[in-house]
């Protein structure tokens, strides 16, 4: 069966039809494969968006967050021209819109059950009831929407409980699903904080999107990426420098423990840099409605002491 789902790319939203079998009450994701090209469909809305989003975190080089800057602490530069900040806020508690995306491939069979109990305590520590929204999404051999969007803590911890793994890893898709599908279209983008958190090896064997297609969308939903390597051999994998590459166009983090024990600190720190984080609204001059990417670098004035991990530029909307 067919559904329609709407999805914004920026400033324009695009109707493209996504192919969803029931398993299990569930919804297995079959991302269409023209679903990159969807600029070329005629049947769009036109939003009037001007004015570009990025949230961002501050550390020192001890990798302690800094919380007591003002907007006068920072510069934007896009395409080498520094930019007028026109909103500044701390993000500590604007509501979050979080998808947690879990590998359920064959690969990471051992060590699944921990994995479980670790993500089901960090929803636990990091969901505010009535504000908060988590969103769980399963990956083997396709993407699997476990629990839409919800503050329902008992949905959420059934969800998770009742994942089971097996088969090959469509990690791309998932990301593609979840940012194009879910994240983009919760609107206004001001008033909601989204993050996705990807527990996997980070190797694909069955997505239908690329790497690169799945970045996009994430970025098109301003939507930072923090993964956890589920790789506790301790080797550089591919797959390891795929969840570095992604979190870090983003302006996530990636976190590789040492052994399946440490999952819990590593969801602890990312539950920390949420509640953490800074966001800055700019309206770019000159506004372009070209529909690329463009890059974009936030940095402190006059502090070299402190790192700012924000995401790398955004996509403009094509008018």
């Amino acid at each position: 069966m067919k559904f329609v789902c709407l999805g914004a790319l920026c400033a324009v939203l695009c109707l493209t039809p996504l192919v969803v079998a029931q398993k299990s009450g569930a919804e297995k994701i079959a991302p269409e494969t023209q679903a990159a090209s969807e600029s070329d469909n005629p049947t769009r809305i036109i939003l009037d968006v001007t004015r570009v989003n990025i949230l961002f975190t501050v550390t020192d080089k001890k990798g302690r967050f800094v919380n007591d800057l003002t907007k006068e602490d920072f510069a934007v530069i896009e395409n080498k021209k520094p930019q007028v900040i026109q909103q500044f806020t701390a993000e500590s508690d604007l509501p979050l819109r979080l998808a947690v995306l879990v590998d359920t491939s064959n690969s990471i069979r051992e060590q699944f059950r921990f994995e479980q109990q670790a993500a089901i305590r960090f929803i636990q520590s990091v969901l505010r009831p009535r504000e908060d929204k988590v969103m769980l999404v399963s990956f083997d051999s396709a993407a699997e929407l476990v629990s839409d969007l919800t503050d329902d803590l008992k949905k959420l911890e059934d969800g998770v409980n009742g994942m089971r793994p097996g088969g090959g890893t469509a990690f791309y898709d998932a990301i593609y699903f979840a940012a194009k599908e879910k994240l983009m279209v919760d609107q206004p983008r001001d008033k909601f904080r989204r993050a996705m958190i990807v527990i996997s090896d980070g190797l694909d064997t069955e997505s239908r999107m690329s790497r690169d297609q799945a970045l996009e969308m994430a970025q098109k939903a301003d939507t930072v990426i923090y993964a956890i390597s589920t790789n506790i051999t301790r080797e550089d994998t591919e797959g390891d420098k795929v969840l570095r590459y992604l979190t870090e166009e983003t302006g996530g983090q990636a976190f590789f423990p040492f052994k399946i024990e440490d999952l819990d600190q590593s969801f602890e720190n990312i539950a920390n840099e949420l509640r953490h984080q800074y966001n800055i609204f700019y309206r770019p001059e000159p506004l372009k409605t070209d529909g690329l990417y463009h890059p974009v670098t936030v940095k402190t004035k006059g502090r070299k002491d402190l790192i700012v991990r924000a995401r790398r530029g955004y996509y403009a909307p094509k008018l």
